[in-house]
C-alpha cells in the first residue's frame, strides 16, 4: 500500500513538473486553420490555452488586404504584430493606426474595432477569457457573421 501511494505521489509530481517545463514550437510546426465566423483570409494556430473555454494565445496569418470588419470581443484582446503591416481602426478614435513588426494594440472588452492586413501579416492575439467575435453594422448594432463578412467579399 505504501509503495502504491509512493508511486502515485511520484507520478503526480512528475506530471506537475512536466507542465512547468514549458514548451517550444517552431513556426513550421504550427497548423493554421480557418476560424469559424472569421474571414477565410485569416488562419490561426492556438499556442496556449483553449480559446473556447478561457484565456489563450493565438498565432494568426492574414493575406494582404484581409479585413476583419467592425466587431468586438467579450475578452480584452491584445495583438502584437510579428510580420507585415496591419491597420487598426477603433470606434471613438479619429483615424486609424498602421503598425509593423513589433506593433501592439489593446482593445478592452466590448470595444468596437476593425482590423486589416495592409500587407500579408502575422501576429499574436492574446485574450484574457474565452474568445468570441460579435460583428456590428455602422450604427453599432450586432449583426450575424454572414452579413458582416458578405460586405467584405
Amino acid at each position: 500500500m505504501k509503495t502504491a501511494a509512493a508511486i502515485a505521489g511520484c507520478l503526480f509530481v512528475a506530471s506537475v513538473q512536466a507542465q512547468d517545463m514549458g514548451m517550444v514550437r517552431k513556426l513550421q510546426e504550427n497548423k493554421f486553420d480557418a476560424v469559424p465566423g472569421m474571414p477565410g483570409c485569416i488562419g490561426a494556430a492556438v499556442q496556449s490555452g483553449d480559446p473556447a473555454k478561457g484565456p489563450s494565445v493565438i498565432l494568426f496569418k492574414g493575406k494582404a488586404g484581409c479585413v476583419v470588419p467592425w466587431h468586438w470581443h467579450t475578452p480584452t484582446e491584445q495583438v502584437m504584430l510579428v510580420s507585415g503591416s496591419a491597420k487598426f481602426e477603433m470606434k471613438g478614435r479619429k483615424g486609424s493606426s498602421t503598425v509593423g513588426p513589433g506593433g501592439y494594440a489593446m482593445m478592452p472588452s466590448k470595444h468596437v474595432h476593425q482590423f486589416r492586413c495592409v500587407s500579408a501579416c502575422s501576429g499574436f492575439v492574446s485574450a484574457d477569457a474565452a474568445f468570441d467575435i460579435h460583428y456590428v453594422d455602422a450604427a453599432g448594432k450586432e449583426i450575424p457573421p454572414d452579413a458582416a463578412l458578405a460586405k467584405k467579399k
